[in-house]
């Protein structure tokens, strides 16, 4: 059953993404929004200038993305856009938030999009039926501009992968693709295809507006603007926050409500980028600054370990990996699996120093097998527990682990998030 969903911003800062009121259609437009884009080009190189990097997991430049889909398509009948709102990542919820709070915020990112690549067909591609319904609506409500379609797929972890998203929409599985060629090369109806995070578009309208300079003002130099974080875990209830890029996790937690000394590390990230022990307590939350660590700030789920293992937290989380792999990649299918046993046996006091070796070898050795990055979130998850929960490891080879033995931490979806409403 969703429970409450607190929603807000950093103190201080104007919100660009979140509104914690109902938008209606003639909002958006009052407040600015659909401005005429009367020189695509130009856009584009503000988004340059801006640095505005993708939301989804990978933190790629948005520019670089735009101007080769852009330049792949001359001559090739154009371009198509995805708006990509496939929430895979389960402790995050800042996606299917926009699409059914902000759908206009969104689709205005996609008409820009589609302005600059010169694109003429456009989806947003979903698993949540809300969403879908309220980005229909939007839809219905908005001026002419490109033809934008809706496409509703069964949700699953790998669905929301940028080949799958491409594989889907052209009539197949939401299943990845082996690579080349890459979306921006031979994408959707084998045209050039951009596919971008829906928070990623729903920065662009700012930048249009405002401009690069204004967009710098908060942030980093190399991680500018504010990025959308969900934050879950610590007993309390979860959260939506936009916050500027480079505040100290501290003072998120502070923010939150979690005193520092009750937080013994976090999964960063969502699933993908693994777990950061109490080194965590001094980082900043931006590309570089989690980079250095080990980690990275991907979709921006931040999950607080308050007394949960993190041997438990990682074996459900690798558990996850293996039941929702593709089933495509016999690395993947087969490392996944071995991975999740040997991190099982350790949790249940029954691995052996062998079954230890082997799970750091396979965490180095696996990555980059797979067609997505399911195994190399899964070697993430097993190597970052390996090295920055040591003493917690050997605890469990050496004399087992009360809290794992009583099953206090068995969940099959660690941290997730339903919640939509606003608290």
């Amino acid at each position: 059953m969703p429970v409450s969903l607190t929603v807000a911003a950093w103190p201080g800062l104007t919100p660009r993404l979140l509104r914690v009121d109902d938008e209606t259609y003639d909002d958006y437009v009052a407040a600015g929004g659909y401005r005429d884009l009367t020189d695509p080009d130009r856009l584009l190189d503000e988004v340059e200038r801006s640095g505005l990097r993708g939301r989804g997991g990978a933190a790629f430049p948005m520019a670089v993305k735009l101007r080769s889909v852009r330049d792949n398509g001359r001559g090739r009948g154009g371009a198509v856009v995805v708006a990509n709102g496939e929430e895979g990542e389960p402790a995050s919820i800042k996606d299917r938030w926009l699409l059914r709070n902000r759908p206009h915020l969104v689709l205005d990112g996609l008409r820009l999009a589609a302005a600059m690549v010169a694109a003429q067909r456009t989806y947003v591609y979903v698993s949540d039926p809300a969403a879908a319904a309220s980005v229909e609506a939007a839809v219905a409500q908005r001026n002419p501009g490109p033809a934008v379609e809706v496409v509703i797929v069964a949700p699953g972890y790998v669905a929301g992968e940028e080949t799958a998203a491409v594989r889907a929409i052209n009539g197949g599985p939401a299943k990845p693709t082996d690579k080349p060629p890459r979306p921006f090369e031979q994408g959707i109806g084998a045209l050039p295809t951009l596919v971008s995070n829906v928070e990623t578009l729903a920065n662009l309208p700012y930048i249009q507006t405002h401009g690069a300079e204004d967009y710098r003002s908060v942030g980093t130099a190399s991680s500018p603007g504010s990025f959308l974080a969900t934050i879950t875990g610590a007993g309390r209830p979860s959260a939506l926050y936009e916050l500027p890029h480079g505040v100290r996790f501290a003072d998120v937690l502070e923010l939150h409500g979690v005193p520092t000394e009750m937080a013994t590390g976090a999964l960063v990230g969502g699933y993908f980028a693994g777990l950061l022990g109490p080194g965590v307590l001094d980082a900043t939350l931006d590309h570089e600054a989690l980079r250095g660590l080990g980690s990275g700030l991907g979709c921006g789920a931040i999950s607080i370990l308050n007394g949960d293992c993190p041997v438990a937290v990682a074996a459900s989380v690798l558990a996850y990996f293996d039941r929702e792999n593709a089933g495509q990649c016999g690395s993947c299918f087969n490392g996944t699996a071995a991975m999740a046993a040997a991190a099982a046996g350790l949790r249940d006091g029954v691995a052996t120093a062998d079954d230890l070796a082997r799970l750091r070898r396979w965490s180095r050795e696996l990555r980059g097998r797979g067609a997505c990055g399911t195994l190399d979130g899964a070697a993430n998850i097993a190597a970052s527990l390996l090295d920055q929960f040591p003493a917690e490891v050997a605890r469990h080879l050496e004399t087992g682990c009360p809290a794992c033995q009583s099953g206090e931490f068995r969940t099959l979806r660690p941290y997730e998030i339903e919640a939509v409403m606003t608290a």
